[in-house]
């Protein structure tokens, strides 16, 4: 179902900090259902894209017919700055995709290539079943596992198979970086003082900002991790460790990942990230 959901991060967990930030929902967004799947979710770190990432969540949404979600935090949340407002006109909108079958010959989990099925008008003579079993292209139960690895696998299959399509990231200073920090949301802006700071001291550091944060940029982390002369990968979050194992994964043992974790409440303060970005470039050059 097409559904944009906006997830205001605070302190948890519980009711826990509600009026203080916190990022400890991320693994959730992933992982908050059972089953297998795909979500797409979108990290914001000013309101200016708050406003960009809601209109291109609702885009998405429609796109791939599926939830979205705008993981921000309290932070951007209460955060006050311009906001740069187009003419509607100049405002990207992808259509809802209407079938232009007849009544009778439309199957409403019938997927094109693509894995996305059209969907239909109500009032239109068309008759829907809807169950939340598992089901065939008439949305029908069909209680079988041929008919299961046929369902769960389109609707994994029509995110996981279009990464460079919906993943978005922001690279500042990366390209001769030897240290980069992996950040999203507000942390990001955090991040940049320290990457700042850290060139002050002539350390090559770099940041590489999550605007998309699921699906994973799995292939630019591996692409960094890869390359000569990388001293490590710096991920500051406010919660105790949570996209840092995305990180780790991707990285595939060939730098260090040091996380930067923080139980929330508060941001990081930028000499926090500095200490970490100055101790991996300095194991670095012992090495050398």
């Amino acid at each position: 179902m097409p559904l944009v959901i906006v997830n205001v991060q605070r302190g948890g967990p519980s009711t826990g900090l509600p009026t203080l930030p916190g990022q400890a929902d991320m693994m959730q967004a992933r992982w908050g259902s059972h089953c297998d799947y795909e979500i797409i979710a979108l990290s914001p770190m000013s309101p200016h894209e708050c406003f960009d990432q809601t209109i291109e969540a609702f885009n998405l949404s429609e796109q791939y017919r599926t939830p979205v979600l705008v993981m921000m935090d309290e932070c951007v949340g209460h955060m006050t700055e311009k906001v740069v407002i187009p003419p509607a006109d100049q405002i990207r909108i992808v259509p809802r995709r209407y079938t232009q079958k007849k009544p009778g010959e439309y199957l409403p989990f019938g997927a094109g290539p693509d894995g996305v099925p059209e969907m239909v008008q109500a009032g239109e003579g068309y008759h829907i079943h809807i169950t939340g079993l598992t089901h065939d292209e008439r949305g029908y139960p069909a209680m079988n596992a041929e008919a299961q690895k046929k369902l769960v696998r389109r609707l994994v299959d029509k995110i996981k198979n279009n990464p460079d399509a919906i993943t978005r990231y922001e690279e500042v200073q990366t390209g001769d970086a030897e240290v980069i920090v992996v950040a999203y949301g507000i942390t990001s802006r955090v991040a940049l003082r320290a990457v700042q700071m850290a060139r002050a001291q002539g350390i090559a550091a770099g940041l590489l900002r999550l605007q998309v944060v699921w699906p994973f940029a799995q292939k630019r982390v591996r692409e960094l991790a890869a390359r000569d002369g990388m001293a490590g990968i710096v991920v500051p979050e406010m919660n105790l460790g949570q996209m840092v194992y995305e990180v780790e994964r991707c990285a595939g043992g060939r730098v260090p990942v040091v996380p930067v974790p923080h139980a929330g409440g508060t941001v990081h303060h930028p000499e926090e990230i500095l200490q970490v970005i100055v101790r991996a470039a300095a194991v670095e050059e012992v090495k050398r």
